[in-house]
């Protein structure tokens, strides 16, 4: 000790202060790795301690490996964000495959047809003369979404309530089948018929939910009015549980949607409503616009009289129309369809392929065979 004295008195105590400062700077560094500094990872201070190897004790640094090891499973998910070209770190969230429908789990979805059509199901009929053009997979019975609301319609229309009464937007109207939004607020007021024209023209669920609850006993008499209406109007294969076409167990076949479709079609307020474009309704001092969620209506190369949209992922994208092609009244149904636009798209292919053809009443060619059909 007192050799050392001697030492530090030659030296000064300058000397000795920045001796003191060198030999912490390396534990300074793994000072900062054990903070968990994200901008380097730990192998730095390893890298440092090389430097000083005779200084710091073989111990030290074998402390150091397991964070190293920790860091590099944590930077897995960081290399693959930068090597997309994100300068900052992010989560990657699980891929979670979506849902198949009921119909691709049937595999419906690998019925061939000549028209090349996306949906699992389609139907097309001559409305007047009951001629069927299109069958593919018609009989199967499948959950047909928003397609319901047309029943609903139906339902109020039959039952004579008035049209102006004022309605008002509960907490029993919001969904808890799936979830979905709306953008009528609990306490939003409107008449039976604005909540008629935003379920059929934009499918709004609240206002469907809503017109089933101001059926005269409430919901349970409305849903037991629709399946009454459906087995008046032959529709065999068709059972409903609510009027908005959320649950999956509202479920019909194509063949009964046509039957559906043609009842509708008698009232002009059905036509009127589910074809308008677009559609605004005054909420309080806020005027909300509504749009049509068939794409065709805006086509003025189209002449549709009814129609109607659907989506659940078990159900697929549906839709039924009727319309007028080659001179004739035309009742098309497609279910099941896998893509956002691909029922718009098989609509686009069954009318090009009806005015190829060039139809005529008696459906003859020159030689005297019947035109050709679709059926699958």
């Amino acid at each position: 000790m007192l050799a050392w004295g001697k030492w530090l008195r030659s030296r000064g105590w300058l000397s000795v202060l920045i001796a003191c400062l060198i030999a912490a700077g390396p534990a300074t560094v793994d000072a900062a790795a054990k903070k968990g500094d994200g901008k380097r990872p730990a192998a730095t201070s390893v890298s440092k301690g090389k430097k000083a190897a005779g200084k710091r004790p073989v111990a030290r640094k074998a402390k150091a490996a397991p964070r190293a090891k920790t860091k590099a499973k944590k930077q897995v998910v960081t290399a693959s964000a930068k090597q997309r070209g994100k300068s900052s770190v992010r989560r990657v969230a699980a891929v979670v495959p979506a849902r198949p429908s009921y119909g691709h789990a049937f595999g419906l979805h690998e019925t061939a047809d000549p028209l090349g059509l996306k949906s699992s199901v389609a139907l097309v009929v001559d409305q007047d003369t009951g001629e069927v053009l299109i069958n593919k997979n018609a009989q199967a019975v499948l959950p047909i979404a928003s397609l319901t609301k047309l029943m609903t319609a139906l339902v109020v229309i039959e039952a004579q309530q008035p049209l102006d009464e004022v309605l008002t937007i509960t907490a029993e109207d919001v969904d808890t089948e799936k979830g979905s939004s709306s953008r009528l607020a609990l306490g939003t007021r409107l008449t039976r018929g604005e909540m008629l024209h935003l379920a059929l023209m934009s499918s709004e669920n609240r206002a469907a939910n809503a017109l089933g609850r101001h059926y005269p006993g409430g919901l349970p008499a409305f849903v037991e009015a629709m399946n009454r209406k459906a087995r008046e109007l032959g529709m065999q294969d068709t059972r409903y549980v609510e009027p908005t076409g959320l649950s999956s167990r509202n479920q019909s076949t194509a063949r009964d949607l046509a039957l559906l479709v043609k009842a509708a079609y008698q009232y002009p307020l059905i036509r009127e409503l589910s074809t308008s474009p677009e559609y605004g309704v005054a909420i309080g001092k806020r005027q909300l616009h509504y749009r049509n969620t068939n794409g065709l209506v805006y086509k003025d190369d189209w002449d549709i009289g009814l129609q109607k949209t659907g989506y659940i992922s078990e159900a697929g994208r549906c839709l039924v129309m009727q319309a007028q092609l080659a001179g004739r009244k035309l009742i098309m149904v497609f279910l099941d369809s896998a893509g956002r636009y691909s029922r718009i798209g098989d609509a686009e292919r069954v009318r090009r392929w009806i005015e190829e053809l060039d139809f005529s009443r008696d459906m003859e060619t020159e030689d005297g065979d019947p035109m050709p059909r679709v059926t699958s």
